[in-house]
């Protein structure tokens, strides 16, 4: 199994706190996310759009090797994730992703066309999207 990690780290309270993400590889290290950046569309990152990114890489890759598996070739892929955060009782739900994809390559539409709705299905990050969530705590 192959295991890679996220982290955060996150001081005061939802309004008036301050968080940083990094990843395990480095290349997110510190980055810095809060309300404002979540909420109000203020500059830096938030999870929704991580998972946008996420999402959209992971399907890119999967379309990739069904559309090699069917034959076509000088694939190009363009596909952007659209995370949905919805109000939800007392706090907030992802309750949609949306894939938007531009693909090109030397093969039938048609059957690109099915590739891709295979992957939109078989991608991890999609599968991911109705995981079930597991949780270790410490309390210091």
């Amino acid at each position: 199994m192959i295991v890679n990690s996220g982290s955060a780290k996150w001081e005061g309270g939802l309004k008036d706190g301050k968080g940083h993400i990094s990843t395990k590889s480095g290349v997110l290290s510190e980055q810095p996310y809060g309300f404002g950046t979540r909420f109000e569309g203020k500059p830096g990152t938030n999870p929704e759009e991580l998972i946008g990114a996420a999402h959209a890489a992971c399907f890119s890759m999967a379309l990739s090797l069904i559309l090699a598996g069917e034959g076509i070739t000088d694939v190009k892929i363009e596909t952007t994730s659209e995370i949905g955060l919805d109000k939800e009782g007392d706090g907030f739900a992802i309750k949609t992703a949306h894939l938007t994809t531009k693909i090109s390559g030397n093969g039938d539409p048609s059957v690109i066309e099915e590739c891709a709705h295979k992957a939109e299905k078989g991608c991890p990050v999609s599968k991911v999207l109705n995981a079930e969530v597991t949780l270790d705590v410490t309390v210091v």
